[in-house]
């Protein structure tokens, strides 16, 4: 039967801070850097913490790829409980470990459980609403996402040497969702009905005539709106900062991008929800590559230079998110899981790319402006994927049971 509008208010809201938890993490890791660098805890070195950044960034690709499509096959619901369970005991391991590899071997593990966590998320809630309403469903549940870095950073800031507590506090969180999942979660209606269809769907269908030409052009967007979203997280400030900034308004910008990006996510589900996913995707991805070049030219007053900071926060990083949008509303719920899964693999790829390319601009002293223009081209290349996709007409499903 279904359930009274309560439960499908718990599955959002569980659905959000199950992508909070990985927002969070994102910062966590990245906070502690610096701290472990300092203090050569366990023998840290330069190359060991990047080391274990990448790995934790591969763990995460591979969750994704990995667990997604078991979603398909087991229910939405056991697979995320399961995915933040793993994340919150690894995560809280993290701490005790020994030695470097083992530190790298638990942010792997962990990775493996937040990479799950985001498709299926965005899965479950894509299925707990209508069709029509999918944009929003995207865009809402990754809001959560940036307000997990804002409360990481906070927190770093009270811990200071005391990093411990960051992976302390993500994983007791972890922890402290997963009864409350077990007990407020349902399983999702479409997973339910598509289950009971004879017509099944395969993870070779993706390739297959029906879905190749959309599978391939939603797996280069993610690719490309990743590679933007991580490159400017991690280098932004010091972009600026080669361009003749302030380290000041370097870091300020930094936030101000992340404003945006929040604004953007509200104002590109609304918008994409009234006049269709493929069509905002395109003017996104656009404005992102036109905002992305002009940055590449010394701005001198500081009100105009936050405003397009902060336009480009808008357009960038809801860009990508629009594509999980399309996703969900164009594949049937049997194989929604698994495509899910795998653009979001396929866009972590990009997430790893990303800060290497532009890090690599930065050490060869090129950054400014080649760092924008090469932002500007990688948006322009999302327009062109999103340009392949054709208009779909998404189907009404069951959105949730008892």
């Amino acid at each position: 039967m279904t359930t009274s509008p309560v439960r499908p208010v718990w599955t959002a809201v569980l659905c959000w801070l199950t992508v909070l938890l990985e927002g969070y993490d994102l910062v966590a890791l990245g906070a502690t850097i610096p701290t472990l660098l300092k203090s050569g805890y366990l023998g840290f070195t330069a190359a060991g913490a990047t080391l274990v950044a990448t790995v934790s960034l591969i763990g995460v690709a591979v969750g994704a790829a990995c667990l997604g499509p078991l979603t398909d096959r087991f229910g939405r619901r056991g697979m995320l409980i399961g995915s933040v369970l793993l994340f919150s005991v690894f995560t809280l391991l993290t701490p005790l470990a020994p030695n470097v590899a083992t530190f790298g071997i638990f942010r792997f593990l962990a990775g493996l459980g937040l990479g799950a966590c985001m498709p299926v998320a965005l899965t479950v809630m894509s299925e707990n609403l209508p069709a029509r309403r999918r944009a929003s469903a995207s865009t809402f549940t990754m809001t959560g996402y940036h307000v997990g870095a804002v409360l990481t950073s906070i927190l770093a800031l009270y811990a200071k040497e005391d990093w411990h507590l960051l992976f302390y506090g993500g994983g007791i969180a972890g922890l402290v969702a997963v009864p409350l999942m077990w007990w407020k979660l349902p399983e999702s209606a479409a997973y339910l009905a598509a289950r009971e269809d004879a017509d099944r769907v395969s993870v070779r269908d993706l390739l297959g005539a029906r879905f190749r030409r959309v599978s391939i052009a939603v797996w280069t967007g993610s690719f490309m709106g990743l590679l933007l979203v991580y490159g400017l997280n991690t280098w932004l400030p010091q972009l600026m900062r080669t361009a003749g900034y302030p380290i000041s308004t370097s870091i300020t910008l930094l936030l101000v991008l992340n404003i945006g990006a929040v604004l953007g996510l509200v104002l590109a589900g609304t918008i994409a929800d009234r006049f269709g996913i493929r069509p905002i995707a395109r003017i996104w991805f656009g404005a992102g590559a036109v905002l992305l070049a002009a940055l590449s030219l010394r701005i001198g007053n500081a009100f105009l230079l936050n405003t397009v900071v902060l336009l480009t926060g808008v357009f960038v990083f809801s860009a990508q998110v629009l594509i999980y949008g399309y996703v969900a509303q164009v594949f049937p719920a049997r194989l929604r899981g698994t495509a899910l899964g795998l653009t979001s693999a396929v866009g972590r790829l990009g997430s790893i790319l990303g800060p290497f390319v532009t890090g690599a601009l930065v050490t060869a002293g090129v950054a400014y402006p080649w760092g924008f223009y090469f932002f500007a081209v990688v948006a322009a290349l999302g327009l062109g994927a999103v340009l392949a996709l054709r208009e779909s007409r998404p189907a009404e499903e069951p959105v949730a049971v008892a």
